[in-house]
């Protein structure tokens, strides 16, 4: 259906949205993308020409509401109230405007689902954060957070046996190796100038364990924020990559018998003085209790795809057991020590990754923290070993993508917190997913992951 004009007029609009229009004219952006992230972690939108701006800031652009029961092989799942009847609105936030160095000519901005009179709509995954926010807002805290990603570098060439295309690495590269570092050079110079261009600070680079496996991490911000970052890095990632004749991926595994990417959660958390990790305390012991006590159904949201669960098995430092510890790469929740004299404690969340909703993936970490310094929840003892070397004596998280769906459907917190539309659409469409990957083989799956993410 095509939008009505408003009629809305550039000197109507709060200095913000003004400022907005005026940077697309100064800087040639002809198309501005409205984006979110759906239930199958794919990032979407619709764009606005520079000419209706004006309007769109206001109206949003129309969509229609089945799109958030469309899984990420593009197959719509029948989920009461999101079928062929119904509009939203993606409506941007001004506040999230960064131009696309990739794509000369186009901007972006980060954007609610609303409903057509603009109020908050039950399954946007944006909305979710923002409440978990305030909830947390109403104990006296706020989380912030970063995403540490890993994606893998190559180019993307049909299988020679005839079978779906495959990710070819960059190099051979070792991990840390200063040789991976020159390979990837040119690419790497590009993300960074790309990501800083839009008000992404870049922390440091490296490259990875895997072939062509590169980490590139960015400042940690409010929580919003990070999560908005995160959706602008992975877009940026994969667009300075197709500009370059390459491909990058984001997939937890898009190499089956490689290293997989992850994108470990780092969190703390505030009062208005200060950060309450950074001393133990009976707050930061029932976060991380929390934390512990909903990880299984947390995985369902953090990790959320058939193909993570090829990456979280034991021993490879992805986090495979319900743990915390000091500094414990195998834990699912390490105790980060500081860095330098002004370095801030965190706590690192390691079964994450980018082939989860950011928004759902820290909203829910936010309830599940927040259950725990209510209830004071006793994380137990910390683990200072490979959990994996004592055999039984620590839970293991999920080993599948419908394992941690049961375990979300049995975790009432996250189920309230999530609500009746939101999570209704979400295990539709994550339980499709699983169903279609179940009768493929391996190139198949990590074909349509490493396409998607």
């Amino acid at each position: 259906m095509r939008d009505r004009p408003s009629g809305t007029k550039p000197h109507q609009l709060d200095p913000h949205a003004r400022r907005i229009l005026e940077r697309a004219e100064l800087e040639g952006i002809e198309l501005i993308r409205f984006l979110y992230a759906d239930h199958g972690g794919v990032i979407r939108g619709k764009a606005a020409s520079r000419s209706r701006l004006a309007e769109r800031l206001s109206t949003g652009i129309g969509h229609t509401v089945a799109m958030m029961a469309m899984n990420m092989l593009d197959q719509l799942q029948e989920v009461e109230h999101l079928g062929p009847v119904g509009e939203v609105r993606i409506v941007p936030d001004p506040a999230t405007y960064v131009p696309l160095p990739h794509a000369p000519g186009a901007a972006a901005m980060l954007s609610d689902l609303c409903l057509p009179d603009g109020s908050p709509w039950g399954a946007c995954a944006r909305t979710f954060l923002k409440e978990a926010i305030a909830e947390l807002r109403t104990e006296g805290y706020t989380l912030v957070a970063a995403f540490e990603p890993e994606f893998t570098l190559g180019r993307r060439l049909p299988d020679p046996s005839g079978g779906p295309d495959r990710l070819v690495p960059l190099d051979d590269s070792l991990c840390y190796a200063t040789t991976g570092f020159d390979t990837a050079h040119d690419y790497t110079i590009k993300l960074i100038r790309a990501l800083e261009t839009q008000g992404l600070r870049v922390e440091h680079y490296h490259p990875e364990l895997g072939p062509g496996q590169q980490e590139l991490s960015i400042r940690h911000a409010p929580a919003l924020r990070a999560a908005d970052n995160h959706v602008i890095y992975r877009e940026t990632v994969r667009g300075v990559a197709m500009r370059m004749q390459m491909w990058a991926s984001l997939a937890p595994k898009p190499l089956a018998d490689q290293a997989g990417n992850g994108c470990h959660l780092h969190l703390s958390l505030w009062n208005e003085t200060q950060n309450v990790f950074a001393e133990e305390s009976e707050v930061r012991d029932g976060f991380i209790g929390g934390l512990l006590a909903h990880l299984p159904a947390l995985t369902a949201l953090t990790c959320g795809s058939v193909n993570s669960f090829r990456r979280l098995a034991p021993r490879t430092w992805a986090g495979a057991y319900a743990v915390y510890g000091p500094d414990n790469r195998e834990a699912a929740i390490r105790v980060c020590s500081p860095l330098g004299e002004t370095g801030e404690p965190n706590l690192e969340l390691k079964p994450s990754d980018s082939s989860a909703n950011p928004y759902l993936s820290l909203g829910a970490v936010i309830h599940a923290g927040l259950d725990g310094i209510r209830r004071k929840l006793d994380p137990g003892e910390a683990v200072d070993v490979d959990p994996d070397t004592r055999p039984g004596r620590y839970p293991r998280l999920p080993k599948s993508l419908d394992e941690a769906l049961d375990a979300l459907e049995g975790d009432e917190v996250l189920m309230e917190a999530l609500g009746p539309l939101r999570r209704s659409a979400y295990l539709a469409v994550k339980r499709s997913e699983a169903a279609a990957f179940a009768g493929k083989d391996v190139p198949y799956e990590l074909f349509h992951h490493l396409r998607v993410f």
